[in-house]
């Protein structure tokens, strides 16, 4: 049997490499594997928030998702998006995104169209806070493909009720 020693400056070189190598991997890197993204939130509808069916502007909040991958395509069926009081909307139909194409999730009613890109939520209600809020993306399998947190006052520099995630 081998004895060996270990001096402590050993265990304390070794034990600052591995800090040093954490420190390099950002801590949310697990959180983005995921090929679909936030690109960008409307969060505050332009104009006074009105949430009528008929005559609100519930339609001009909206959630940018994009698809950044370079070659795979996804269908957002079953894919679920949540704010950080448990308000959700799960894709219930296929709408497929190519490899770059996005897709504005809307407020209010209207018709989900592919061409335009848009899906509606079919709820006249506002799901995102005027002043700060948390967005989460579930992939069908439940994991996490992304999430963001913003505020007006410090993630929304020129207050125009838009903030962009991923370019």
């Amino acid at each position: 049997m081998r004895i060996r020693l270990v001096t402590t400056t050993a265990v304390a070189a070794v034990a600052a490499g591995a800090l040093t190598a954490l420190a390099a991997v950002p801590a949310q890197a697990a959180e983005y594997n995921s090929a679909l993204k936030i690109r960008g939130i409307q969060y505050d509808a332009p104009g006074r928030d009105s949430n009528n069916c008929s005559t609100g502007n519930t339609d001009e909040e909206y959630l940018t998702i994009k698809n950044y991958s370079r070659s795979t395509t996804v269908n957002l069926k079953g894919y679920v998006v949540k704010d950080a009081a448990g308000n959700k909307f799960t894709f219930t139909a296929s709408h497929t995104l190519q490899p770059g194409d996005y897709v504005n999730l809307r407020g209010g009613n209207g018709t989900d169209s592919d061409a335009k890109n848009v899906v509606y939520r079919d709820n006249c209600n506002f799901m995102w806070n005027n002043d700060k809020d948390t967005i989460y993306v579930y992939k069908p399998s439940g994991s996490r493909a992304d999430v963001h947190s913003y505020t007006k006052s410090g993630s929304d520099k020129d207050g125009n009720g838009y903030i962009t995630f991923h370019g």
